[in-house]
């Protein structure tokens, strides 16, 4: 279940709801105050939980609340669609039925984690961009880690692609389920050009459409991103976007300043 800052605000953290009027002092960018507008004097944050938006997006099975400077996401991990990774007694357990040809089934299998990332309030700017690390990069909306555009070892994801299941994840050793590519499952739902997550800077990551426009590889910067205007964000902000071609999600590394994530 979902928790907001109203409640935090009320026995918690009594000064949280104020913290979106905090100015940055770091580099360039603050997205909350400049960027997103919203028509109240350029506070973006949902005055009913004090979230800029797009964390409302964030499924029930997905816990969302402040901490300080921090938005915090609690999540197991675990897929909200079927896949042939769960073990076959699962409710989710669904054969593969992609279009895949080459298609294999790796050994490991999905497995619930407790995944805690703390995503800065007010994304910024890095001064040195940082490269992303192997594991969790961001957090889908259904609560599923992104990985960044190598398999194992820092490998090419060519071979690795193959076992990717009908809704585009896998499992890792540890079963923990993740998304390097577009989640098919989630943009069935809501559409190619929606709000699909979070990268750990705090910049969202947009599907692989924009302005009923294919995106491409050649509209982005070095790190898989633009500036620009979005249905969250109307007076613009940077932003991710998923695309069909190598780095498909990321590019040399985070454009912001990036948060922790424990798991």
């Amino acid at each position: 279940m979902k928790y907001y800052s109203t409640v935090l605000s009320l026995f918690v953290l009594p000064a949280v709801i104020t913290l979106h009027f905090t100015a940055c002092d770091d580099k360039v960018i603050d997205p909350v105050r400049v960027e997103t507008g919203g028509g109240n004097g350029g506070d973006t944050t949902n005055q009913n939980t004090g979230l800029p938006p797009g964390y409302e997006l964030f499924g029930e099975n997905v816990e969302v609340y402040l901490d300080g400077d921090y938005i915090v996401i609690k999540s197991n991990g675990v897929p909200d669609h079927g896949s042939p990774y769960f073990d076959q007694s699962h409710e989710f357990y669904e054969a593969y039925n992609g279009n895949n040809p080459q298609f294999r089934l790796n050994p490991n299998r999905i497995r619930e984690q407790n995944l805690t990332f703390r995503i800065p309030l007010h994304p910024v700017e890095a001064q040195n961009h940082s490269a992303t690390p192997m594991g969790p990069i961001g957090v889908s909306v259904n609560g599923v880690p992104f990985y960044n555009q190598y398999a194992a070892g820092g490998s090419p994801l060519a071979g690795e692609i193959n076992s990717f299941d009908q809704y585009n994840g896998h499992p890792q050793q540890t079963g923990g389920y993740h998304y390097h590519v577009e989640p098919l499952s989630i943009t069935a739902k809501v559409g190619k050009s929606s709000l699909l997550g979070f990268l750990l800077d705090g910049f969202p990551v947009y599907g692989p459409e924009e302005n009923a426009k294919v995106v491409t590889n050649d509209d982005l910067d070095d790190y898989h991103g633009h500036f620009g205007a979005t249905k969250e964000y109307p007076e613009g902000i940077y932003h991710y976007h998923i695309t069909d071609a190598d780095p498909y999600l990321n590019g040399a590394g985070y454009f912001g300043v990036k948060g922790t994530v424990s798991q």
